[in-house]
């Protein structure tokens, strides 16, 4: 079953760019990336799955239901958690996390209580009187609280120190464990590479790929380091599949991606002293695969 289903949908701002034609799905129970520079229509999308804005065009789909029509039932099973939290400043933050839990109908003290402790956040204090990735962290107990089976993410750990992104990280995969799908939205890579079994990579407003991580990068490139005794012409390396071809003191690197045979016959040409083959990070992938569609 898919949690969410996304048709065509297209939001437009007048003669500004918001999001074209987007169609993805998110099955349940998987951890799903949806990555993109800032401004690239992550967020546009989010909010428009949520109800917040509605659509130009397309439709969009959470449990089944109508995300417009439906959009007060869905809320029930949904954490959300912004990019940017804005609050009460003058309120308790216990008293915040009360307010938001009886929107749920349910006792949510004990939920309340075991995030705070895990977060190591001080209910006690007035929200004003917190840090960036304090407030952050109110947002992340807000949104998941009530143990919704839907959590959407975007752009979740801007303002948590490492330590904390850790914790949260961690925090995300008991409750996926528990079953809970996972909508996560980040511009950083790292991130979705170790978290989301797959990935939708928007750019400029449209979707130009959604794949599986692991297939991401096995499809994707190999990135070749060679020592050279002497020095090279670039050229003897411009091959089919070759990308990011650089030479610099005795050292060729570049991305290949095709028929690994073709490079090693080349380097078995030349006399070298070291070579070096690794996979490349998602980083690399993901910024070659927008210079290739630009």
């Amino acid at each position: 079953m898919n949690v969410i289903e996304i048709h065509s949908l297209t939001k437009t701002y007048g003669k500004s760019r918001g999001i074209t034609d987007i169609s993805f799905h998110v099955e349940e129970g998987e951890i799903f990336g949806f990555i993109g520079p800032n401004g690239a229509g992550k967020s546009t999308t989010i909010r428009t799955l949520l109800s917040l804005i509605r659509p130009t065009s397309g439709s969009a789909t959470i449990f089944g239901k109508d995300c417009i029509e439906y959009a007060p039932e869905i809320a029930k099973e949904v954490g959300y958690l912004p990019s940017e939290v804005f609050y009460y400043d003058n309120m308790k933050v216990i008293d915040l996390l009360k307010y938001s839990a009886s929107f749920y109908k349910k006792d949510c003290t004990q939920r309340i209580k075991e995030l705070a402790d895990m977060l190591n956040l001080d209910v006690t204090k007035k929200i004003d009187d917190l840090s960036l990735g304090n407030k952050k962290k109110v947002g992340i107990i807000q949104g998941l609280l009530h143990e919704p089976k839907l959590i959407i993410l975007d752009e979740p750990t801007s303002g948590l120190d490492p330590l904390m992104q850790q914790k949260f990280f961690e925090l995300l995969q008991a409750e996926n464990e528990k079953g809970a799908t996972i909508l996560f939205s980040s511009h950083i890579l790292s991130e979705v590479q170790r978290l989301c079994d797959r990935v939708a990579i928007i750019k400029e407003g449209k979707i130009v790929q959604v794949e599986k991580i692991s297939t991401l990068k096995e499809n994707n490139h190999k990135k070749f380091k060679i020592e050279i005794m002497d020095d090279i012409d670039l050229s003897y390396f411009e091959l089919a599949g070759v990308s990011n071809l650089e030479v610099k003191d005795h050292h060729v690197s570049f991305l290949f991606r095709g028929d690994i045979n073709m490079v090693m016959k080349k380097i078995a040409d030349i006399e070298i002293t070291n070579l070096w083959i690794e996979e490349p990070d998602l980083e690399e992938i993901f910024m070659h695969y927008y210079e290739k569609e630009a």
